[in-house]
């Protein structure tokens, strides 16, 4: 079982001087529930390399017993600092995809061609494609062999527009992910701010924020049994 993780190449948060990137629990709870149970995971991302970690997530809030894991693992730090470039990899390598979030994903991910077709790729492939918080935020360009939205009429999560103003950047973010999937005619819902919400729709698996992050992961794992 192979899956392929990709992550923000993305650091600048807007034009507020602050940095963004990936958040840590989206990566690594998703990655220790796939690698214990035997997949086999690559990481890529746009520009290939250290991917940009969320300054927010190392926050003493923001700690789980996943980052903890991650932090003390050497051997996991190294192989997310030589991600592979998002040009060179292929979906028909892969069983499935997923896409771990943090507000870098808005900025690159969101409009960056190699991704938007690799979606495209494991959808007509009839593969998996998962996505967590801000991750959803990869699906909005993408679309259907049909040529429509990729959500369109699909039941969605993501993070919410109560949880984009309670960290205070509904103003700096380029889009927010819940408005932009109903626009696109995404069956959107939602469960309460920061806590575990995932819903499934045919080869989509969405969560709506970081504590969707694992039960995404094992979303995944049961449709990739």
């Amino acid at each position: 079982m192979k899956v392929l993780f990709v992550m923000t190449s993305h650091d600048q948060l807007g034009d507020t001087g602050k940095k963004t990137g990936f958040w840590i629990e989206e990566f690594a709870a998703p990655y220790y529930k796939l690698a214990d149970a035997g997949v086999d995971i690559t990481i890529a991302s746009p520009k290939g390399g250290q991917p940009p970690i969320d300054p927010k997530s190392e926050e003493p809030d923001a700690q789980t017993e996943a980052t903890k894991r991650y932090y003390q693992d050497k051997a996991l730090q190294e192989k997310l600092s030589r991600t592979k470039k998002l040009s060179e990899v292929k979906a028909a390598d892969f069983d499935a995809v997923f896409y771990p979030g943090g507000h870098g994903p808005l900025w690159d991910l969101a409009t960056d061609q190699d991704s938007i077709k690799l979606i495209e790729e494991f959808y007509q492939q009839q593969k998996p494609v998962a996505a967590v918080c801000h991750g959803p935020a990869v699906l909005t360009r993408a679309k259907a062999p049909t040529g429509e939205p990729l959500v369109k009429g699909k039941k969605v999560a993501g993070f919410t527009n109560s949880e984009e103003a309670a960290v205070q950047l509904t103003n700096i973010v380029p889009f927010l992910v819940e408005d932009k999937l109903k626009a696109l005619g995404g069956n959107y819902s939602k469960g309460a701010d920061w806590a575990p919400y995932v819903v499934t729709d045919d080869l989509l698996i969405t969560g709506q924020n970081p504590a969707s992050s694992e039960p995404a992961a094992e979303a995944l794992l049961k449709m990739l049994h």
